[in-house]
């Protein structure tokens, strides 16, 4: 299951499409707090942490600059240390220099 793949984790954070209640459940029998919006057509609303899911496009944002790197966005390294040099290589040009 999914569980087992995770590590140590408090809460998640995911958009909308991520609200279900079937969902929801999993997480939370994980012990994982969601930090999901709600659905405009649902009827009984979750409560989540705005300011906590503010946060989450600060990862989107880390995605898509580490996407501007051809070689990271199509994976033409098959090989997942080689994959992950480049990934090493991609974060430190974005955030280093």
């Amino acid at each position: 299951m999914l569980g087992a793949s995770l590590p140590n984790t408090r809460y998640l954070l995911a958009d909308k499409a991520y609200d279900a209640d079937h969902w929801r459940d999993y997480l939370k029998s994980q012990r994982i707090l969601p930090v999901i919006p709600n659905k405009s057509n649902r009827k009984q609303p979750h409560p989540f942490n705005k300011a906590r899911y503010k946060g989450r496009n600060v990862i989107e944002r880390m995605f898509g600059r580490l996407k501007d790197f051809r070689r990271i966005a199509t994976r033409y390294d098959k090989n997942a240390e080689n994959f992950l040099a480049a990934l090493c290589l991609a974060a430190l040009i974005c955030y280093w220099i």
